[in-house]
């Protein structure tokens, strides 16, 4: 069986309750802790805004953090291709490989949030000329990692001429990951380009099925489906206990008011170690060997500690 792995989403919206000054103080403080306990990766988000609250930028996060830890890997879940030209996001990802020694993970999507793009004065355009630029983008990134003089000439992005240098230090280059799920633009650019995907959290059911789209995708450009790793959310959220009544506990706590409990257990993993491996087992069945986990009760560490020592340690063993 390939190895698995497991990373943690660490968003800026799961430190919101602290001074700006002292968000990036405890992040990196989780983030360390992830790596003492084995997991095989991180994530920060990419939002300029969200809603009035402070966010920290993802890129210049990446590049504090890779100075913070010397083991785990680093990514970014997902930045949006509309934020940055990619011959700048190609030059700023080498320079965060290289300041983490090889440790970098690129995840790249379309761009989601209409509002947000609106408010910074970025485009927006239609979702298929979104997936196109997303896919235009990576060509350029890819070429600027590779080749010593590079020169592109899209129908949205070019090059002349240009040189990249230092180049990443992973060969033949960092791994791209492509974010989102949508069947008839992103999963094309997943198909063609991605070392691995990430759809989101969708419910089991569905996750199977757009394994099936994207397989008929891979046809559609000859490329070998197993090709691409397999990424999954097995939830949207995770509040693990080794036992109900603290489980209970963590439900008084962290479910919204005016949430039904029904609707809070659509996107909430809600267990004990037991009933958390069962669901990645469910996922490895598909072929999974990649999982993203966000844990609701973030900045505390309790939850990622008790997955880490009986979850991931039972299935990374």
């Amino acid at each position: 069986m390939n190895r698995v792995n497991f990373g943690v989403f660490l968003p800026s919206y799961a430190f919101q309750n602290l001074p700006p000054e002292a968000m990036f103080t405890q992040l990196k403080h989780v983030a360390l802790e992830c790596e003492r306990l084995g997991y095989n990766s991180v994530w920060v988000d990419d939002h300029l805004m969200y809603g009035k609250n402070p966010v920290l930028e993802c890129w210049t996060t990446l590049a504090a953090l890779a100075s913070a830890t010397t083991r785990i890997r680093l990514g970014t879940m997902v930045t949006s291709n509309g934020f940055r030209n990619p011959a700048l996001l190609a030059k700023m990802a080498a320079n965060v490989d290289v300041l983490s020694r090889g440790r970098l993970e690129l995840g790249l999507g379309a761009g989601v949030q209409k509002q947000e793009h609106d408010a910074y004065g970025f485009s927006f355009p239609e979702p298929r000329v979104r997936a196109e630029k997303l896919a235009e983008s990576i060509e350029v990134i890819k070429k600027l990692w590779a080749e010593s003089k590079a020169s592109y000439k899209g129908r949205y992005y070019q090059l002349k001429d240009a040189f990249l240098e230092p180049k990443p230090i992973q060969k033949p280059h960092p791994p791209i990951i492509v974010g989102g799920c949508g069947e008839h633009y992103t999963l094309r650019v997943t198909a063609r380009y991605a070392e691995r995907f990430d759809f989101g959290y969708l419910p089991f059911e569905e996750y199977r099925r757009k394994l099936q789209v994207l397989e008929n995708h891979c046809k559609s450009v000859h490329r070998r489906f197993n090709e691409i790793e397999k990424s999954c959310w097995p939830t949207g959220q995770i509040l693990i206990a080794q036992d109900e009544a603290v489980l209970r506990a963590k439900v008084e706590r962290f479910k919204p008011r005016g949430v039904k409990m029904e609707d809070f257990l659509k996107y909430t993993l809600l267990g004990t170690p037991g009933e958390c491996a069962a669901q990645v087992q469910a996922y490895l069945g598909l072929g999974v060997t990649h999982f993203m986990l966000f844990f609701g009760d973030l900045p505390e560490t309790a939850g990622l500690t008790l997955f880490a020592q009986t979850v991931a340690r039972t299935f990374s063993a």
